[in-house]
């Protein structure tokens, strides 16, 4: 056909024909406040094409002319109807810029090359098992029903970069389970109100959400991205604005600049429970400057994720509960006032080899915290401390680390199980502090030794008076199992008797905490 059909509008004959020479069809008045999809007014037929015509271009469209490639560029159309090209073949170039669909956009099942979509507004776009060779780009589109990419597999990039998503009748914005992408996913400075489900989701690159606000119905996961793969990094951070008022890009300026710190930003948000458990993450995960408002029931979930970089530091604590149970990372970087108190942090079985705390984190402070988000009592949080410490040379550190998990275990004993403990604690810091039981053996001898040198008691045997010394004397008394030749030597009585008694006890009390911390130096080691 050398021409489009004679039923066919004005401007879908100016599509056809810009269609075959791989140009532009720009249909706005050049009036900003009238051009813009969302804001402005009623937009007639000047500017008006039918889906059913962009879809036969698209699907069965002419050849292109001599020396030209076929694409379909479009800048300020109003499109009526449902674009359907589900289960078609698109082999076109597809590039919409500022254009605004009356019904949704049917692309499920479809092929096509690349496709980029710049500030449209969409009532939804039906994707699922979409298939593309190049990009999938939404930049600062209104999708104001959602996008579903189920089990879509993106050639290179797919983009989200200031869109604005609203929920399906399910209060699902973003439906993306199983989504594959080759490289990046980015969706920078985004605006969702609904959930975004990337469960099992695998992108070879960046998943960035720096910037975004996620919003979902109170009690609702408003991100929920349980095992999925990440190759390089995941960012729930924030986004210098500077990068995208610098750029000439719809897309902002990449990853690369770090503006000074008086910059303006902007931070990630999420009002609603976000879910990220058993994600790998083969660079980092990177959770800075972010705010977690999260409400009754609502959480943080980052269990049995995997990561050689876990950087935690908000902007704000977070109002609910953050989870790293079973967890595996790397290096821990984190912040005093990012971890929530009152028992709401999940640390069962969470395993990091080294802690770089981004500010000033003081061990006792740590221990604190440690303390303070535990609630019950468990001593494998403590454990994982002390080792990452070790790991780092700071023996005395980790030390004290154990001391503070047996004083936290003896607030669970019953009453005797305190007292021994206390015992344990003031006498040689349950065995991490072994130099205590020398001072207090020395106390106890020097004032035995001064109470015997006023008081000496009377020979065993009156006609053998062995030579009397009440150092030695006393330590006969206080050291168990070693017989210095004083002890059997001489009969004390009235209160010498007690006060020999008290020494006895006193030199098995220090005898038997010091092996009760001996054996658990041992078992440590």
């Amino acid at each position: 056909m050398d021409g489009p059909p004679e039923d066919w509008s004005e401007p879908e004959r100016r599509l056809w024909a810009a269609y075959r020479r791989g140009e532009t069809l720009d249909l706005r008045s050049g009036v900003p406040e009238e051009d813009h999809p969302v804001t402005s007014g009623p937009w007639g037929p000047e500017r008006t094409v039918r889906a059913e015509t962009m879809a036969r271009l698209l699907l069965d469209g002419p050849p292109p002319e001599s020396g030209r490639v076929a694409s379909l560029k479009v800048t300020g159309a109003y499109v009526t109807g449902a674009l359907d090209l589900a289960g078609g073949v698109v082999a076109a170039y597809v590039e919409l810029r500022g254009c605004r669909f009356e019904r949704k956009i049917l692309m499920s099942e479809c092929r096509a090359g690349t496709v980029r979509m710049i500030g449209c507004l969409v009532p939804r776009i039906e994707a699922s098992r979409l298939v593309t060779e190049g990009d999938l780009h939404l930049p600062r589109c209104v999708l104001t029903g959602g996008l579903r990419l189920t089990d879509a597999r993106i050639g290179t990039d797919l983009l989200l970069n200031q869109a604005t998503v609203g929920g399906d009748r399910n209060d699902r914005a973003i439906a993306a389970d199983g989504l594959t992408v080759s490289q990046d996913v980015e969706a920078e400075l985004m605006r969702c109100t609904g959930e975004i489900s990337l469960r099992s989701a695998r992108i070879g690159g960046r998943l960035s959400l720096r910037g975004s606000a996620l919003r979902a119905r109170p009690g609702r996961i408003c991100l929920n991205a349980a095992r999925i793969s990440v190759e390089h990094t995941l960012y729930l951070s924030r986004c210098w604005l500077s990068g995208w008022s610098t750029s000439g890009s719809d897309y902002g300026s990449g990853y690369g600049e770090r503006p000074a710190d008086q910059a303006a930003s902007v931070p990630f948000t999420a009002r609603g429970g976000v879910r990220l458990d058993d994600g790998r993450f083969g660079n980092a995960c990177l959770v800075d400057r972010a705010e977690f408002r999260l409400g009754e029931g609502e959480e943080l979930s980052l269990r049995r994720i995997q990561t050689p970089e876990l950087r935690f530091c908000l902007s704000h604590t977070p109002t609910g509960r953050v989870s790293l149970s079973r967890a595996r990372v790397g290096t821990l970087i984190d912040t005093v006032d990012s971890w929530p108190g009152g028992g709401r942090v999940g640390l069962t079985g969470f395993v990091y080899e080294s802690l770089r705390p981004a500010a000033d984190f003081p061990l006792a402070k740590r221990i604190a915290w440690l303390d303070g988000a535990l609630g019950d009592f468990r001593p494998e949080p403590y454990e994982q401390l002390a080792a990452a410490l070790l790991r780092d040379g700071l023996d005395e550190d980790a030390r004290v680390v154990q001391l503070a998990k047996h004083r936290r275990r003896r607030s669970t004993l019953p009453l005797l199980g305190r007292l021994w403990g206390r015992l344990q604690d003031t006498t040689v810091g349950y065995g991490y502090r072994p130099a205590r039981a020398a001072l207090w053996m020395a106390l106890i001898w020097a004032l035995g030794a001064a109470y015997f040198a006023g008081h000496p008691p009377q020979p065993l045997k009156a006609d053998e008076v062995p030579h009397w010394n009440a150092a030695l004397y006393a330590m006969d008394l206080l050291l168990p199992l070693i017989d210095l030749g004083q002890d059997g030597a001489w009969k004390p009585s009235g209160a010498d008797q007690w006060a020999a008694t008290a020494l006895v006890l006193l030199g098995w009390v220090l005898a038997t905490t010091v092996a009760a911390g001996a054996t658990r130096m041992l078992r440590r080691g």
